[in-house]
C-alpha cells in the first residue's frame, strides 16, 4: 500500500543523534588514521587485498570487516564536545537575478481541479525541502521566501531583522528567520552547509495559524473593478484579505487581517462577488498555510534541519591535551566512534593516542616514517608512525597485513623484551628500555605502552577514506563532518 516516512522522521533522528552527541549517556570520538599509503596489501596467507590508491581511495563498506579494520591503523582520537555539534541545512547564498522558490504548504499535491498536474516550485521541485525557499545574505541573515512575484527574479537583497514580513522593491516577500552568530560562522559554516537555529524573538512574535500570503491560481473574468475585503473561510478565524479587481480580473490579493488557527482556508469566487465584484466568474485563490506556530517558530523543522554537523579541530600535536596527535605523519581516514573504551573502561579523556609506543634505551639513527620494523626474537612486525628522537619514543601500528603487522606465520605478535628492533628501510637498530616510567605523558611498563584507545571497542558509526592529509607542528586541521538523516 502507498506509504511514506516523512521528513519529520528524519528530523526526529537528527534530534536523537544530536541529543546523544551532547548528552551524558554516550561519548563520541572523532579519530584519524591510516598513515600508510592506500594500495594492495598482502595477507598472512599470501592473498592480496586491494584498498584503492592515494589518488582514489575506495569507498568504505558497511560491514563487520570494515569496522574491525578501522581500528588497525588509527593514530589518535578527540572527544566531540557539546559545542562541536549543530543542526545544519544546505547553504543557499542570495544572488541577484536568481528566481527563488516561495514557501508553500502543498508542494507535491495534485493541483486543485486536476488529476494529473502536481504543485511544483518555480525550480521544478515537488517537495518543500528540495526547493530554494530560503537564502543567506552577505550580512549572515537567513530569510525565508514567502512570495516570489509569481516566479520573477530576485534583484533586491532582503535586509534587516524585523519580525514583520519584508517586501522588497522586486515584489518579493521575505520573512527574517535568524542570523548566524560569530561562533556559528567559524564552526558551522562551510561552502555547502550552514548552521540553523531558532531566533526566540521571531518565534515569540508569531501567530499560530495565521494566513499572510495568497496566490492567484486563476484571475477569473467579468468582475466589477475595485478592492474588496473578503473573509477567509476554514478552520481558523478572523483572517481577511483585500482582493483587487481591475479590467474585470483579479490582479492582487493581500492580507488585511492575518487571523489565527488555520490549517486550511478558502476564498471562493462567490465570496469575492458577494463583497462587491459583481459578475466575476472563474477566480481561484490559494491561501498559503503557515507551518505550525508560524514562520520562525522552529527554524530547524521549517528549513529542513535533518543534517547534523560535527566541527572538530585537530590542533598540531594537541600539546594542551597531552600531545596524543603526531605531526610527523599524514592521515587518510576519519572515523566517528561511539562509546569506545580506554584501558578497559569507558573513555573520557579529551584526546586518546591510538598508536602503540616503545621507549628506547638507544638507537643507531632515526627510523623512517611508514617503514617496516621487525624484532628478531619475537618475530613481531610493525609500521613506524613516528620516531621521537628527543624522548627516544618509537610510535607504531600493527595491521593485519604482511610487512605491517603480521609475522611470517601470519600471526599478529606483540613487541616485547629488549631484543633489538630493526628498521627495514633505514637499517636503524634500537634497543627497547626495561624501565617503567612516564615520558611525554605516556606511561610505559617495562618499556612498552599500549594504545590509549582500546581496539575494536564501541561502535564505528562513520568512516571516510580520503587522499592523504599532511600534518605539521604549526598547523590545525578543521574537520567538518556532515551527517544526513
Amino acid at each position: 500500500m502507498p506509504a511514506i516516512i516523512t521528513n519529520k522522521f528524519r528530523i526526529h533522528n537528527a534530534e536523537k543523534f544530536t541529543t546523544a552527541l551532547t548528552g551524558s549517556s554516550n561519548v563520541f570520538y572523532l579519530a584519524i588514521g591510516r598513515p600508510q599509503a592506500w594500495g594492495t596489501s598482502t595477507r598472512g596467507d599470501s592473498r592480496t587485498s586491494y584498498e584503492g590508491t592515494d589518488s582514489s581511495p575506495l569507498t568504505p563498506v558497511d560491514s563487520i570487516q570494515e569496522e574491525f579494520y578501522s581500528f588497525d591503523d588509527l593514530l589518535a582520537a578527540k572527544k566531540v564536545g557539546t559545542s562541536d555539534v549543530s543542526y545544519v541545512i544546505p547553504r543557499r547564498n542570495w544572488t541577484s537575478g536568481t528566481v527563488y522558490d516561495m514557501y508553500r504548504h502543498d508542494y507535491g499535491h495534485y493541483i486543485t481541479g486536476s488529476t494529473s498536474s502536481i504543485q511544483t516550485a518555480s525550480s521544478g521541485a515537488t517537495a518543500l525541502y528540495d526547493s530554494t525557499f530560503y537564502v543567506l545574505t552577505e550580512d549572515f541573515n537567513v530569510y525565508k521566501c514567502l512570495y516570489n512575484n509569481d516566479g520573477g527574479a530576485s534583484t533586491v537583497k532582503p535586509t534587516g531583522t524585523s519580525t514583520s514580513i519584508l517586501t522588497t522593491g522586486d515584489d518579493y516577500k521575505w520573512k527574517y528567520m535568524y542570523s548566524l552568530t560569530a561562533a556559528q560562522r567559524i564552526n558551522f559554516l562551510s561552502t555547502d552547509f550552514m548552521a540553523v537555529a531558532t531566533d526566540s524573538t521571531v518565534a515569540a512574535a508569531n501567530a499560530d495559524g495565521a494566513i499572510e500570503i495568497y496566490t492567484i491560481k486563476s484571475a477569473g473574468s467579468g468582475g466589477t473593478n475595485g478592492t474588496f475585503t473578503v473573509s477567509v473561510r476554514g478552520d481558523g478565524s478572523s483572517a481577511t484579505a483585500d482582493v483587487t479587481v481591475a479590467g474585470g480580473v483579479v490582479t492582487s490579493v493581500v492580507s488585511n487581517t492575518i487571523g489565527s488557527g488555520y490549517t486550511f482556508g478558502y476564498i471562493s469566487n462567490a465570496a469575492i462577488v458577494a463583497a462587491g465584484a459583481t459578475g466575476l466568474t472563474g477566480a481561484e485563490i490559494d491561501c498559503i498555510i503557515e507551518p505550525k506556530g508560524g514562520h520562525g517558530e522552529n527554524a530547524v523543522k521549517e528549513l529542513g534541519g535533518y543534517f547534523v554537523m560535527l566541527n572538530t579541530n585537530f590542533e598540531a600535536d594537541e600539546t594542551a591535551n597531552t600531545g596524543d596527535f603526531t605531526t610527523s605523519n599524514d592521515f587518510r581516514k576519519v572515523a566517528l566512534i561511539r562509546d569506545p573504551k580506554s584501558g578497559g573502561s569507558a573513555a573520557s579523556s579529551t584526546t586518546l593516542r591510538a598508536t602503540k609506543a616503545i621507549k628506547l634505551d638507544s638507537a643507531s639513527g632515526t627510523f623512517t616514517v611508514d617503514e617496516e620494523i621487525n624484532q628478531a626474537t619475537t618475530g613481531a612486525v610493525g609500521k613506524v608512525v613516528e620516531h621521537d628522537t628527543s624522548n627516544q619514543i618509537l610510535y607504531y601500528v600493527q595491521t593485519r597485513f604482511n610487512d605491517q603487522g603480521v609475522d611470517s606465520n601470519g600471526d599478529l605478535t606483540a613487541f616485547s623484551g629488549t631484543t633489538t628492533i630493526t628498521g627495514q628501510s633505514s637499517s636503524v637498530t634500537a634497543t627497547p628500555s626495561t624501565a617503567s616510567t612516564t615520558v611525554d605523558n605516556i606511561s610505559f611498563t617495562s618499556g612498552y605502552a599500549s594504545s590509549e584507545l582500546d581496539a575494536d571497542t564501541g561502535d564505528v558509526i562513520y568512516i571516510e577514506n580520503r587522499a592523504p592529509i599532511t600534518r605539521a607542528s604549526d598547523q590545525t586541521e578543521n574537520v567538518k563532518l556532515i551527517i544526513e538523516f
